[in-house]
């Protein structure tokens, strides 16, 4: 079973101008001086040249360590699921990630940055959420959470992970 986590992006102002950057649009990722690994997982996993894109803190190291392809994070915010992302290649890039979201100087920065080869937008109320087995009434879901095998399984029957997601060409036009 895919592994499932949880991540805040759409809270607070600065994460939706991160996430307006990175998660609304597809951008591009060739001459971003990458690893040419990591350059190589993209142009296998991402043809087009561009990706979505959002990361978590070095606090987490050990945790994006385990984040494979396939994986999916519920991108939550004001109450909300707001997205739901299907993984496409996990990485450390402290350069990349300050690329692309330039954060503010003193502002931490998200040294794992991970693509999304599958995006839909959705709106999920958390109370959706912890109606489900093994969530709790009033969670804001703060944080990076990675779920169990049981939770993960309940919150994959509610998405909507099987229907066709947003291309990561929709804007291809856009940087």
């Amino acid at each position: 079973m895919v592994q499932v986590f949880i991540q805040p992006s759409y809270g607070t102002p600065e994460a939706r101008r991160y996430g307006t950057a990175t998660l609304d649009r597809a951008v591009s990722y060739r001459d971003a001086g990458l690893d040419p690994e990591v350059l190589e997982r993209l142009e296998d996993l991402h043809p087009t040249g561009r990706a979505r894109f959002w990361g978590a803190t070095a606090k987490h190291d050990r945790r994006m360590a385990t984040v494979r392809t396939g994986d999916v994070v519920l991108l939550t915010g004001q109450k909300h699921v707001q997205a739901i992302g299907e993984v496409g290649h996990a990485f450390r890039d402290p350069a990349f990630a300050r690329r692309l979201w330039n954060p503010d100087p003193g502002k931490c920065l998200w040294p794992n940055v991970y693509s999304l080869r599958r995006y839909w937008r959705v709106r999920i109320p958390y109370e959706a959420v912890w109606a489900l087995p093994g969530f709790t009434a009033g969670d804001n879901f703060m944080g990076l959470r990675f779920l169990d095998h049981d939770r993960s399984k309940a919150v994959l029957a509610l998405t909507p992970c099987r229907q066709p997601p947003e291309p990561d060409d929709a804007a291809e036009g856009s940087s």
